[in-house]
């Protein structure tokens, strides 16, 4: 009767494992998913590109979409913490992807510019990156994204602890620079460089501010506890 019991028992918990583990099988999916999103803007602006579709300078109008996207994910990466604190939207399970995603834009952003555009003339590349502040910015954002993007794992972040966090508070600095970068880039003043630069100054900002609002909102919580 008691090895009955038992098995009874194991197969009870078995079942509330699976159906844990299927409850949870959405979370690694999505966020493939995203992955998969997150480059269909990149597919896509390429076949156009490749099949004429793209009007004047097709080579230039590719890197500036790709570098656009790729400041759509820096900025989207850093809104992850205020929407939890502020409106209790956690996304935080995204965040990696979206930093990755970020990464891999500014990547193909820096070589378009390298293979499509310079044809990889490395004495024009470099007299570029020299000389005009912009493509130093740019450049140099890219120089600091790579040990976010080969820090970005379970691994990483239990090998260097505490460091971790530090190391990719560059982040904060990384997309200024990739505001700034597109600000000095265009030609035609509008108010699309000003909304970013605005985006960008607004969630390091809010760094800043952070650990008073989390304060605020502890004693609003305590203060609601003891009505």
């Amino acid at each position: 009767m008691a090895q009955v019991e038992a098995r009874s028992v194991q197969a009870k918990s078995a079942q509330g494992r699976t159906a844990q583990a299927k409850s949870w099988n959405w979370r690694p999916a999505s966020i493939w998913a995203l992955y998969a999103l997150g480059f269909v803007p990149a597919v896509w602006y390429f076949y156009l590109g490749a099949t004429g579709q793209i009007a004047g300078n097709a080579v230039k109008e590719f890197e500036h979409l790709l570098g656009i996207w790729a400041l759509h994910f820096l900025i989207a990466t850093l809104t992850v913490t205020p929407l939890r604190d502020l409106a209790g939207i956690n996304l935080l399970r995204y965040r990696r992807a979206l930093g990755l995603l970020a990464f891999w834009y500014v990547l193909m952003h820096f070589l378009t510019y390298m293979v499509l555009d310079q044809n990889l003339n490395l004495a024009t590349i470099l007299a570029d990156i020299a000389k005009r502040p912009f493509i130093t910015i740019g450049m140099a954002c890219l120089v600091l994204l790579i040990p976010l993007a080969a820090t970005s794992n379970a691994w990483s972040i239990r090998r260097l602890g505490p460091k971790w966090q530090r190391l990719h508070k560059l982040s904060y600095l990384i997309v200024l620079g990739g505001a700034t970068h597109f600000a000095m880039s265009v030609k035609v003043v509008t108010a699309e460089p000003f909304i970013y630069l605005l985006l960008a100054f607004v969630l390091v900002g809010y760094r800043a501010l952070r650990p008073r609002v989390m304060r605020w909102k502890k004693a609003q919580r305590l203060a609601a506890s003891t009505r």
